[in-house]
Formats: structure tokens, C-alpha cells, sequence
């Protein structure tokens, strides 16, 4: 219900193209991948949608789960930084830690 009404939103927004791809669907991992997406909005609640994590590996996209029932939504990047050190990994944590 969350993700319709969103949908709805973004829909009518003209800096937006919204698509729609159904988890549940044979290849949707393929499916997105193809239309290459700056952002991926998904039902955090969903657990098919483990397969998102695998395209974190695409420049840029950042993927948006949605809580239906707390109305939180989580956002993860592919963004890398080096962390060659502990003092690298601490300053990560801190930086997300807010």
C-alpha cells in the first residue's frame, strides 16, 4: 500500500520515470538490470527481494526499502571507500552511525 502511494507520487513528478518490476517475476533481477535504474524502491517486509543486494554493483544506484508497517524507509549505496585500516572502518561506522 506504501509503495503504491509512492508510486503514485513519483508518477507525477516529471523528473521521474517510474517502472515497475514484479519480484515475482521469472528473471527480475535481469529485468532491472536492463533498465538500468538510479534508484530501486522495494517492500523491505518482501523477502524475495534478496536479490537486489547484487546490484549494488552498479554505479550510482541506490536502493530504497520501504517498511510497511513502520513507515521507515533504509537506504543502501554501492558507494565504496577504502578502509585499509581500523581507524578507516571506525570512521564508516561513525558516519553511519546517525
Amino acid at each position: 500500500m506504501i509503495l503504491e502511494g509512492l508510486r503514485a507520487n513519483l508518477e507525477n513528478h516529471p523528473d521521474f520515470e517510474i517502472l515497475v518490476v514484479d519480484p515475482a517475476s521469472d528473471s527480475p533481477l535481469e529485468a532491472l538490470q536492463f533498465m538500468c535504474p538510479a534508484v530501486v524502491f522495494f517492500d523491505q517486509g518482501d523477502n524475495r527481494q534478496d536479490f537486489l543486494f547484487s546490484l549494488l554493483r552498479q554505479p550510482g544506484l541506490k536502493l530504497i526499502g520501504i517498511d510497511p508497517h513502520t513507515r521507515q524507509a533504509l537506504v543502501w549505496t554501492g558507494r565504496r571507500t577504502a578502509a585499509v585500516a581500523a581507524a578507516d572502518l571506525i570512521r564508516i561506522f561513525q558516519l553511519t552511525e546517525a
